[in-house]
């Protein structure tokens, strides 16, 4: 695609551009059938990947079947503006026809009810446009999709009724639902109006708007709302009777009619009725069933008892229920207790009056078909026959009550006198307690008597060697405690507990002690609270007696004796156990005592105390030994506990052991101490670090002339702890010259430990100054070397060094450990131009070497050789005079030795001659 510029350059030449064709644009073929009044929906992709600037406008278009003639129906301009075709703007501003861009590319044309008019065949097609240089805009390219065919069908305008109801037969006071259902094409878009008529009498009409109108007397049941005429969908109407009546059967229809508008704008009617929906009421009938269940049959005098009235009415909505209670007695005489009438209004009987204004008899409607009685505290005379009677009443259409049935049932009840069955029993399971532990009474009251029947309980108490009894505690019927005078030591330490059924009252009692042995007895009265809040005592029992014996708890405390062995090194951190293995109660306590016995000695003493109540005692062993601060005591569990020592020195060598004391509480809160037990014994040495100080031990020779220097090396090949110093020192030692062979040891050089020149193990005979000939140099903690300068003949001698390791103690005191030597160093320092008598005569060793020691080995060989040759001489002189053989000797020869070694000794040899 070539595009030309309407702008000239130069003369008459346009600028012309070309641009790749890039237009795309796609529908869907297919073929869409719709009904009148139906949703028309289709879809169209655009694209375009132009470089230049540009625009698209996109248009749907309407080919009719019977025309060649295109009709626009919606388009969307360059500028992003829709503009609905000719014939579609009216469609178009009700919102019938819309153009939606859903994405990037996709173009929706929407059709709302669509018309016979809008059958054919629709396509969109797409432009892209570029603006001029004079700002017009020039159609590039345009491009059409695929056509959709699209097919409308005429709607059909009739329609047909018919009534829906779920039966035909009803019994009065239910519900009836008559729906009028319409049978139509697209019945939104048309107008009905229905109505219901009942035997040729107009219930109810509703027009277009949904809103019915009631005529007769329909219009008071409509507004007391026994019946309804609503719309329930488009095609569905509802006629509802809330609640039939007999008049209410009969024949019912449904008439509709549909008001359409006419080319020439004129209304015509179209009317239809139903057939008839016969409706039968029958009237109403009531089949009740009522059942009595009671809590208990079988009660004691005091009890309540519990009696449930359940009426179920074959109605559906059983409408009200009266209840009354009767009761038919051991002389077959029956009594009104009480009643209910359909309205709630409850009314006791006359002979119930009385105990009805007290509480004592009660009954509710605790549902609709749910009526109970409650008889509280139960008396002998309230035993016979309860007997529940029912009437069931329903409403009429005129709001009268009409009883429909009746029915009753009823139940048995026994109540037991309390005087013939109450007794009581006293028992603990632990006749014989420990001291210091708890201990329960138990007054239990035969049979298990009900709550409601007041009960007053007495405990009673005879210590050991007394002869009477005293009143201890006592529950009173009101449930108040009130405790006696004569131990009030008692109230500190007891309670008393009463089960919910008050057949069983606890005296429990904490931390016995002696004073709470000896008999108890417990003694109870029955009460019985009447009805006008008087009481009346029924009777009263005495239990038998029970003897409680307190014993002291014996000792179960067990210390760990295992004995140990512990070994550390000085500084370090000693950890000493001390286990309980066992004990007597889990409310002990525990004092923890720590004793040192020193290496040597035959006593030991305290280190620490820790008591009971976790306070700490330090001893005069701690004090001493300047334990204080490095002792630490811990409680890690309850019978675990530990003993440090930090910074362990020599003298903390010796044995540990704990001494444990167990200490309860007593009733009157007072510790006392129960046992106490030793552990085993752990001995604990502490020993200086092992001792690893090695110093290069290889001898080595250095020659050299005067005014030259050399170097004295000393490198630590081990040492003992990383946290050794070390001092060191050089020494030399020579011949004195006097004669004597004692040598004459120097030192040379001297650093100690605290890295101060001279402040080692001697004393230098040179300093450090500036004129000196030292030079010291540590190139790392473990190499040191000395380099000395400007060496003299009177330097030359033995040279070794001294090492020694220190090490500072838990006390920041520093102590040596070891020290060692290096390997000897021979140095020869000669005169500037000696000769070699000089250099022999310099060096002691190497004087000796040559001139002393050659002599003694040279005899030996000369005296060795002289003996062998004598032999042989001997043994062949027979030999040699027969032979004629000449004889063998050897001449030794002379040495001269010059002692002054003013010059080197000379060798003369006379070689003896062979004869």
């Amino acid at each position: 695609m070539v595009y030309c510029s309407k702008q000239k350059l130069k003369g008459s030449i346009c600028f012309c551009l070309v641009i790749p064709d890039t237009l795309s644009v796609s529908s869907i073929g297919q073929t869409i059938s719709k009904v009148e009044g139906d949703s028309l929906h289709v879809t169209c992709e655009v694209t375009e990947q132009t470089s230049q600037h540009s625009h698209l406008s996109v248009a749907w278009f309407l080919r009719g079947a019977e025309q060649q003639s295109v009709q626009e129906i919606i388009s969307l301009s360059r500028d992003f503006v829709l503009r609905p075709g000719g014939s579609y703007k009216q469609r178009y501003a009700s919102g019938d026809v819309r153009l939606d861009k859903t994405s990037s590319t996709t173009y929706k044309l929407t059709i709302y009810r669509v018309q016979p008019a809008d059958h054919g065949e629709i396509f969109c097609e797409a432009a892209e446009w570029i603006q001029e240089p004079d700002r017009t805009w020039f159609a590039m390219t345009k491009k059409q999709s695929n056509k959709t065919m699209v097919t409308v069908q005429a709607a059909d305008k009739e329609f047909s009724i018919q009534i829906n109801t779920e039966r035909r037969t009803y019994v009065a006071g239910e519900p009836l639902e008559l729906r009028c259902i319409i049978d139509a094409q697209n019945t939104p878009e048309r107008y009905f109006t229905v109505s219901w008529v009942f035997s040729s009498t107009q219930v109810a009409i509703m027009g277009p708007n949904a809103v019915p109108v009631f005529s007769g007397e329909y219009i008071h049941r409509e507004s007391s709302g026994q019946l309804t005429f609503r719309k329930e969908s488009d095609s569905v109407y509802l006629l509802k009777i809330y609640q039939l009546r007999q008049e209410d059967s009969g024949k019912y229809i449904c008439r509709v009619t549909e008001r359409e508008k006419t080319v020439t704008g004129d209304f015509i009617d179209k009317n239809k009725r139903s057939r008839n929906v016969p409706i039968t009421v029958q009237p109403l009938k009531s089949n009740l069933t009522v059942s009595v269940t009671v809590n208990s049959s079988n009660v004691q005098e005091g009890e309540s008892i519990y009696f449930v009235c359940s009426v179920h009415s074959s109605l559906d909505k059983g409408g009200r229920f009266s209840v009354s209670w009767q009761l038919t007695d051991r002389q077959s005489q029956a009594w009104d207790i009480m009643s209910i009438d359909r309205d709630g209004i409850i009314r006791p009987g006359p002979s119930y009056r009385e105990r009805s204004s007290y509480g004592e008899i009660r009954t509710e409607k605790v549902q609709t078909d749910t009526f109970t009685l409650t008889v509280y505290n139960a008396l002998p005379k309230d035993q016979g026959l309860y007997t529940c009677s029912v009437s069931n009443w329903v409403q009429g259409p005129s709001n009268e009550w009409e009883k429909v049935g009746e029915k009753s049932a009823g139940t048995p009840v026994t109540v037991t006198a309390v005087e013939s069955v109450f007794s009581m029993a006293a028992s603990s399971r632990t006749p014989t307690v420990t001291f210091n532990d708890s201990f329960d009474l138990q007054c239990i009251i035969k049979p298990r008597y009900n709550s409601q029947v007041p009960v007053s309980v007495t405990w009673r108490f005879q210590p050991v060697n007394a002869t009477e009894f005293h009143d201890l505690v006592t529950f009173t019927r009101h449930g108040t405690l009130h405790w006696g005078d004569r131990y009030p030591s008692f109230s500190s330490r007891t309670t008393i507990d009463k089960s919910v059924s008050s057949s069983n009252f606890r005296l429990s009692i904490s931390k016995a002690s002696e004073q709470e042995a000896g008999t108890y007895q417990c003694s109870a009265e029955l009460w019985r609270k009447n009805y006008d809040n008087t009481w009346t005592k029924i009777t009263n029992r005495s239990s038998n007696l029970l003897g409680i014996k307190v014993l002291q708890p014996a000792s179960k405390l067990r210390v760990n004796k295992t004995a140990r062995s512990l070994m550390f090194v000085e500084d370090s951190r000693v950890p000493l156990n001390c286990t309980i293995t066992s004990q007597t109660s889990p409310d002990s306590q525990y004092t923890v005592l720590w004793y040192s016995k020193k290496t040597g000695e035959t006593e030991a003493e305290l280190l620490l105390k820790l008591n009971h109540n976790s306070a700490f005692e330090y001893g005069t062993y701690a004090e001493e030994e300047r334990l204080k601060s490095r002792v630490q005591s811990e409680r890690l569990s309850p019978q675990l506990y530990s003993l440090t020592l930090h910074q362990a020195e020599l003298s903390d060598s010796g044995t540990y052991y704990c001494q444990v004391e167990e200490w309860l509480l007593d009733p009157n809160n007072v510790w006392y101490k129960l046992a106490e037990e030793s552990s085993g014994i752990t001995n604990v040495t502490i020993k200086q670090p092992e001792i690893k100080l090695k110093v290069e031990e290889s001898e080595t020779n250095i020659t050299l002339q005067e005014q030259e220097a050399f170097s004295l090396g000393c490198s630590i090949t081990s040492q003992s702890s990383k946290e050794s110093r070390f001092s060191v020192s050089w020494y030399v030692f020579k011949n004195k010259g006097d004669g004597t062979e004692e040598p004459d040891t120097q030192c040379v050089f001297s650093i100690g430990h605290d890295s101060v020149f001279g402040n080692g193990n001697c004393s230098p005979s040179e300093g450090l100054g500036l004129g000196s000939r030292l030079q010291f140099e540590r190139a790392t903690s473990e190499s040191y070397s000395l380099t000395i300068q400007k060496a003299g003949v009177e330097d030359t001698g033995n040279y070794y060094c001294h090492v020694e390791e220190w090490l500072m103690n838990p006390r920041n005191v520093w102590y040596r450990l070891t020290e060692s030597n290096s390997g000897i160093t021979v140095v020869s320092v000669l005169e500037q131009g000696s000769t070699l008598q000089s250099v022999i005569c310099s060096n002691d060793s190497l004087f000796y070497f040559v001139f002393f020691y050659p002599f003694p080995i040279f005899g030996i060989l000369l005296i060795t050789i002289l003996l062998a040759r004598y032999k042989a001489r001997n043994s062949s002189k027979s030999s040699e005079g027969k032979n004629g053989a000449p004889l063998l000797w050897i001449k030794e020869p002379h040495i001269n030795y010059s002692p002054t070694c003013l010059e080197p000794p000379s060798l003369n040899l006379h070689p003896g001659s062979v004869e």
